[in-house]
C-alpha cells in the first residue's frame, strides 16, 4: 500500500473522529525539511516525538533509511509500528531509548516540541551532546501549545534558531550550531522525607499534584503483603514509594506506558532506597500482568491524550484493573469529582465506595466481586 498521511491510525490508542493520527504541524515540520533530508545519509537522520508515525513515515516515503526514533508514549511506538507495517516501510526505522546512542552523529532531527520546557531542554542538551556539529534541528508544533521561552531553551544550546513562517497555526523552529550539550539527568525534591525525581517528559514533575496528595492521605493501613502492590499509571512512582516506605514487607509493581514515568520512578526508588522492592515498568496499562492475580491497585489516571482531554482513557485503565484483580481485591483511585467515575467504576470493578473528597478530587475503593 502506498503511503499517504490520511491513512494513518492511532491504533492501540484511542480513536475518534476529532483525535486526528496528524496533523499541519506534523506536515510543515516535513516541509521545511526536506532539502536538508534529502542531503542526509543513511543513518542520519532522527524523529523525537512523532505522535503515530507522520514524521518518520513521511520521511521514509521520500527515501530515508535508517531512521532512529523516539516516542515517550508506548501505544505512539506500537502505532507507528502498525502503520509502518501497513505502508510496508517496518524497515526504514528503529525505535531506540532517549539515549546517546538515539542520537550519536545525527545530521538531521524532527522534533515535535513537547509541552515543557524542562523536556524540551533534555532533548536539547542531548542533542548538542551527541549529534554531528553539522545537524540541523527541525523542531515544530501547534502555535497554541508553543511559547517564546522554547526559542531561549534551544539558544542555550545552539548557535543560531531561524523560525519558519506560520501556516495552519503552526510553526518550526530550526536550531544549528550545538554547543555545550549535556546528558539529561533527573531533577530532585523532597516532600516530607520522600524524594521525587523527573525527568523533564514526566507529569507533575518534581512535584506532587493535588490528586495524588489526597490520594496518600486516605490510603489504607493495611495492605496484604502476599502479592506485589500495583501502581498503575505510575508517573513518577510518588505512590509507589510511598506504599513500599510505609509497609517495609510489601513489594510493588508500577507501570506506565511513558518512558519519561518509567526512567523517574526508577530514580525515585533508587533515591528514596527501594529499588529492591519496587519493579518498575513500561507497559500499556497492566498487559504484561497476569488475570487475577493482585489484591491492591492504586490509580491516579490520567486524562491527556498529547495535548488533548479525552475521557476514555481512565475507562481502559479501570478495566484492566477489573481483569487483574483477584476477588476481594480492591482498586484504590483518586479522581477529579466533575468526572463522574463512580458508576462507571461499579460497572467495571464492582462495589465503590467514597473514602475522601475535597474542593476538587474523590478517592473511591472499588470491590472486585
Amino acid at each position: 500500500m502506498e503511503y499517504t498521511p490520511d491513512a494513518l491510525r492511532r491504533r492501540p490508542d484511542i480513536e475518534a473522529a476529532d483525535l486526528p493520527a496528524t496533523d499541519a504541524a506534523d506536515r510543515l515540520i516535513l516541509d521545511e525539511s526536506a532539502s536538508a533530508r534529502e542531503a542526509c545519509p543513511s543513518g542520519g537522520l532522527v524523529v523525537i516525538g512523532d505522535a503515530y508515525g507522520a514524521l518518520t513515515l513521511g520521511a521514509a516515503a521520500t527515501g530515508a533509511r535508517g531512521i532512529r526514533v523516539h516516542q515517550d508514549a508506548l501505544t505512539g511506538e506500537r502505532a507507528l509500528a502498525a502503520n509502518a507495517a501497513l505502508f510496508g516501510l517496518s524497515d526504514s526505522f528503529a525505535s531506540l531509548e532517549c539515549a546517546p546512542e538515539l542520537v550519536a552523529r545525527a545530521r538531521v532531527v524532527l522534533l515535535r516540541l513537547p509541552r515543557s520546557l524542562d523536556a524540551l531542554a533534555d532533548l536539547a542538551g542531548l542533542i548538542a551532546a551527541h549529534a554531528d556539529p553539522d545537524v540541523v534541528v527541525f523542531a515544530g508544533g501547534r502555535i497554541k501549545h508553543m511559547t517564546v521561552a522554547m526559542n531561549d531553551v534551544l539558544r542555550a544550546r545552539f548557535h543560531t534558531l531561524d523560525i519558519s513562517h506560520a501556516r495552519q497555526k503552526s510553526r518550526v523552529l530550526v536550531a544549528r550550531g550545538p554547543h555545550d550539550g549535556q546528558d539529561p539527568q533527573p531533577r530532585r525534591a523532597t516532600h516530607d522525607g520522600l524524594v521525587v525525581c523527573a525527568y523533564g517528559e514526566a507529569f507533575a514533575g518534581t512535584s506532587i499534584d493535588i490528586g495524588t496528595r489526597l490520594l496518600l492521605e486516605n490510603l489504607p493501613d493495611a495492605i496484604d503483603a502476599g502479592a506485589p502492590a500495583i501502581d498503575l499509571a505510575c508517573g513518577t512512582g510518588v505512590v509507589g514509594a510511598w506504599l513500599a516506605r510505609r509497609h517495609p514487607r510489601l513489594r510493588v509493581h508500577a507501570t506506565d506506558q511513558s518512558a519519561a514515568a518509567v526512567a523517574s520512578a526508577r530514580a525515585t526508588a533508587e533515591a528514596n532506597g527501594l529499588s529492591d522492592r519496587i519493579t518498575v515498568v513500561r507497559d500499556d496499562g497492566l498487559a504484561l500482568v497476569p488475570d487475577a492475580s493482585a489484591t491492591f491497585i492504586a490509580l491516579n489516571p490520567p486524562f491527556h491524550l498529547g495535548g488533548a482531554i479525552h475521557e476514555g482513557i481512565a475507562p481502559r485503565l479501570f478495566a484492566d484493573a477489573a481483569r487483574v484483580l483477584g476477588p476481594g481485591g480492591e482498586l484504590w483511585a483518586v479522581w477529579n469529582s466533575a468526572l463522574f467515575y463512580r458508576p462507571v467504576l461499579e460497572r467495571l470493578v464492582g462495589p465503590t465506595r467514597q473514602i475522601a473528597r475535597n474542593a476538587k478530587f474523590t478517592v473511591t475503593a472499588s470491590e472486585k466481586r
